[in-house]
């Protein structure tokens, strides 16, 4: 089986291509095309040169007009450029089109870049399946134009057009039985973890997930919060795979925290679904933390892409805590000032130097404290795994030592009010 394209390795000057459509902003193509940028470069590709097309609306053949497309050729030659990347997405047919026109230059979208990276940074058995199965389903109607590369290394026209039509019929029976060989080592790799899970949840823990878009600082200040030494890079899509941290808090409560992948705009909706089970971890969790970076000028726009992730995620109901990371890179403090004065529950905070966090630990003990039932017990001296529960799960706000019992008055999550319901006093 070979692959779609040939490795990113092979490349090494990139053109860059953005297509300004008359329903957005000059600035919001400019963006993502910066960003665009980065992903290619965090494939270790270099950027030589970028142009942005406005249309009216797209076209069918090549997404632009003819013209433009020997005018965007003639900079992608002039540069050296081997291959081109067009942040808006490209349908197999206008990507085959391009590439006859390119010759030995290769056409690729946004889609394929974050594959690419995605596969690189895949750890765990189920991330790795995750995203074979991403790659696979996006290579399926390509499989016409992986052809035509292998007819061009074997010389072109030295293969006849009949043997390259029964050799793409094959390829697509590989390729379909291969996805569905995937699908099913998928789903005994979920199936374990949500056994996995359900052992964890015999003893509830409160849980809460870390989500925001990539290189938001979610491994920082997951790192910064619970004492961890999680892998933190500053480059995008540095975590894939989820990790969880036990945190305690100061009244000596503990949840756990787990560092979820980061969103991107535009993000293929095929690695929304693959990823959903990896995302789970912030479907089930109690309540999220929304990492936005305020150093970033289109920090708004990243907001909005992950609120809109987790929306598709059918998350977007849980409680959630905003914070504003790297304030320290912030040169202007009003800028701040004027994140909190347009939500003003968001918390400023810097994972780099702690700024914030000691706000950000009390508005977690705020929330889970909402979601906890007060009460008050006489706990038999012979049920000390009772008290020893209590401070491991719950609230302790008095205790003392009575003939009776250990007298607390304290709360406990909601789940788990039945098993303190018999040692509930009068008052309780």
């Amino acid at each position: 089986m070979f692959d779609v394209r040939e490795k990113p390795k092979m490349v090494e000057r990139a053109f860059l291509v953005g297509v300004h459509l008359s329903n957005e902003s000059p600035e919001t193509t400019e963006g993502l095309l910066v960003e665009l940028a980065e992903l290619v470069e965090t494939l270790g590709i270099g950027v030589v040169g970028r142009a942005v097309v406005k249309l009216k609306k797209p076209q069918a053949k090549f997404l632009m007009g003819a013209g433009k497309v020997q005018e965007i050729l003639e900079q992608v030659r002039a540069l050296q450029s081997d291959v081109i990347v067009f942040d808006n997405e490209l349908h197999p047919g206008q990507q085959r089109n391009w590439e006859r026109e390119a010759k030995s230059i290769a056409v690729i979208d946004r889609q394929e870049i974050i594959l690419d990276i995605f596969a690189d940074r895949a750890q765990t058995r189920e991330a790795t399946l995750q995203v074979e199965l991403a790659r696979l389903e996006y290579s399926l109607p390509r499989l016409q134009r992986a052809w035509t590369h292998l007819n061009r290394q074997r010389g072109g026209g030295a293969v006849q057009r009949d043997a390259g039509e029964t050799q793409l019929e094959m390829d697509q029976r590989i390729l379909r039985t291969h996805i569905a060989k995937v699908k099913k080592q998928l789903t005994e790799v979920v199936q374990h973890r949500n056994v996995q899970r359900k052992q964890r949840m015999k003893v509830p823990v409160p849980t809460g997930a870390i989500v925001g878009y990539t290189n938001a600082g979610k491994s920082s200040l997951l790192n910064a919060l619970t004492g961890s030494e999680v892998l933190a890079e500053d480059k995008l899509f540095a975590t894939l795979d989820p990790t969880s941290r036990r945190l305690t808090l100061d009244s000596g409560q503990q949840l756990v925290l787990t560092d979820t992948v980061g969103f991107v705009r535009k993000l293929p909706h095929r690695l929304v679904e693959a990823f959903k089970a990896t995302l789970e971890e912030a479907i089930v969790s109690d309540f999220l933390i929304h990492v936005i970076d305020a150093s970033n000028r289109d920090h708004q726009e990243h907001r909005l892409t992950t609120l809109k992730v987790l929306k598709e995620l059918g998350a977007e109901q849980k409680r959630i805590i905003e914070v504003y990371n790297k304030i320290d890179l912030l040169e202007d403090p009003v800028s701040l000032k004027g994140f909190l004065d347009r939500n003003p529950e968001a918390i400023g905070i810097s994972a780099a130097t702690g700024a914030g966090l000691d706000k950000l630990r009390a508005r977690i003990a705020e929330m889970l404290e909402a979601a906890y039932a007060p009460v008050e017990l006489i706990i038999p001296h012979s049920r000390y795994d009772m008290v020893a529960l209590i401070h491991r799960e719950g609230v302790v706000k008095e205790e003392r030592q009575e003939d009776t019992g250990v007298y607390i008055l304290g709360q406990v999550p909601g789940r788990m009010a039945n098993q303190f319901a018999p040692f509930l006093t009068n008052g309780g």
